[in-house]
């Protein structure tokens, strides 16, 4: 105890002293080894008494010692020793010593497993985001370097149509970016391990040192020279080997451990689940946009004596296609137009969209009259041979456009469940053309209704789907835009273009909507001139 006399008799204290878990070295006024129990004869062989501690072998206690200080820590003989000094009587002290080897071992670790959590936890994030396949290979070099690396490549296949040859991409430290490249299978086959991993092999990877890395040479940055260490680990995936990943570290940097080689392979685990994700992400995506670019409305003819614009709004912001739509169709007298909304929305209403589209496109040819073409239709798609199990159907408007002598046009319009259009005249005043009809492909006895109408010069038909009217949004609550916002729309845009017209029209369901979800929306407009 500090301020305490040691017992008198030195072959007690000795016993004392022997019996403690920590080195004990006492030392006289001028601080000349006294003491020393067992634990320091273990821990600090170069103490024995007579010594003095200001020129001890022990340059940390040495040092503290010739400074004054009451605490040293150094490493000593592999182990982590820290000392801490108390004062005796009469001018003595003594020197505690522990060992805290395993203490700083457990520090260690602890500090490690904080490090390659926070190191996956990044690394799941940055993968995470990356839906694109580029982006994930980007990712995939940089995350390693400096933390698992100082350089890293990515060898890889490239998804199609790219020629069949070893891409790569490596980034390395200090460099501003990722750098991409192609070597071939010549250079994959010299470097030990990489066809393996190339192949899916799921060995456990290992530190490979002592290779003759001139092929590889081509792939590390210019100056880089031979690396001290490199790690050779696949890229699994559930569709099969997505790359593989190559560590290499300078040979001035320690080779890598078992955690660290651990790490590495469930970070190229990781890395490998992210890129086969983002190529099937890109193969959906580019199966959406030649499914899009099938099914969005087309661009219309010019039929002689008339105008027409269209308007379209697809429920989904992410895929702009649904399950609505228009067409229009030449025919000798004039033209045929078609506007549709067939049930739900997304991939699933688009595909069945594309189905009516390519039978109006046939039927047409063999039936141009309005109500029996929907008979045709209806038939048809109640026929076909998932209909029972798909259980879709459609609201349609059909028109059979022709031009009169006088400059107007006189329409046939055919009513499938769909909305009634409206017809906005010159002078003004707002008619409903009355065509009901039941869905299309829903019922084998289904009957659809028919009506004519006659648009002089100036006159506006407007054939719209349920997505306008059924728009919710409001300044105050959700209510719908309803009919009467739509007819008030259409007849302050009389006189207007039709392009103007369906412009005016979405202009004002947007601002109801206000941001709101909606359903798909198309549009229409037909006139004279």
């Amino acid at each position: 105890m500090a301020g305490a006399a040691l017992p008198a008799d030195d072959r007690l204290a000795q016993e004392l002293l022997d019996g403690l878990a920590e080195a004990v070295v006492t030392v006289d006024p001028a601080g000349v080894v006294a003491l020393v129990n067992a634990m320091a004869t273990d821990l600090l062989p170069e103490l024995t008494p007579g010594v003095d501690l200001v020129g001890c072998q022990v340059p940390a206690l040495a040092e503290a010692a010739r400074t004054g200080s009451d605490t040293f820590e150094t490493e000593h003989h592999g182990r982590r020793l820290r000392g801490l000094r108390r004062p005796l009587a009469a001018g003595r002290g003594a020197w505690y010593v522990r060992d805290v080897t395993e203490e700083h071992a457990r520090t260690d670790a602890l500090l490690a497993e904080r490090s390659r959590t926070a190191f996956l936890a990044r690394a799941g994030s940055r993968l995470g985001l990356s839906l694109h396949r580029d982006q994930t290979l980007r990712a995939a070099v940089t995350l390693p370097v400096p933390y698992l690396a100082d350089v890293a490549v990515v060898v890889h296949r490239p998804a199609p149509p790219a020629e069949d040859a070893p891409h790569w991409i490596r980034y390395a430290t200090g460099d501003s970016g990722p750098v991409t490249g192609v070597t071939g299978w010549r250079t994959v086959e010299s470097v030990p391990g990489l066809v393996e991993a190339l192949d899916g092999d799921r060995t456990e990877p290992s530190p490979w040192l002592d290779a003759e890395l001139a092929d590889l040479a081509e792939v590390l940055p210019t100056g880089f020279g031979r690396p001290g260490t490199v790690l050779i680990s696949p890229m699994p995936s559930a569709g099969g080997p997505a790359g593989a990943l190559v560590l290499a570290r300078r040979p001035e940097r320690p080779g890598f451990d078992q955690r660290e080689i651990a790490l590495a392979r469930e970070f190229a685990g990781r890395a490998g689940a992210a890129l086969a994700a983002a190529e099937l992400y890109g193969e959906q995506a580019h199966l959406a946009r030649v499914l899009q670019n099938s099914l969005l409305p087309p661009e219309l003819p010019r039929l002689p004596g008339m105008t027409l614009a269209g308007g379209y709004r697809a429920a989904g912001d992410s895929l702009r296609i649904g399950g609505d739509f228009y067409d229009v169709f030449p025919t000798g007298e004039g033209g045929l137009l078609a506007l549709g909304d067939v049930c739900g929305k997304g991939v699933g209403a688009a595909v069945l969209t594309g189905r009516v589209r390519q039978s109006l496109q046939t039927l047409r040819l063999v039936e141009q009259r309005p109500r029996e073409l929907l008979e045709l239709l209806n038939r048809a798609l109640l026929d076909a041979p998932d209909a029972a199990r798909r259980a879709q159907f459609t609201t349609l408007l059909l028109g059979a456009v022709r031009r009169e002598p006088g400059g107007g046009l006189r329409v046939r319009v055919a009513g499938g469940g769909h909305p009634a259009p409206l017809v906005a005249r010159a002078g003004g005043g707002i008619e409903t053309v009355r065509v009901g009809g039941m869905p299309v492909g829903a019922l084998t006895d289904a009957r659809f209704v028919d009506a004519e109408v006659r648009l002089a010069p100036g006159d506006l038909l407007l054939a719209y789907t349920d997505g306008v009217t059924e728009a919710r949004g409001g300044p105050t609550e959700l209510a719908m835009f309803g009919e009467d916002r739509l007819r008030q729309a259409v007849a302050s845009g009389a006189g207007l273009p039709p392009a103007a017209l369906v412009e005016r029209v979405l202009q004002l369901v947007d601002e109801w909507l206000d941001g709101q979800p909606h359903d798909d929306i198309a549009m229409l407009v037909l006139a004279a001139g």
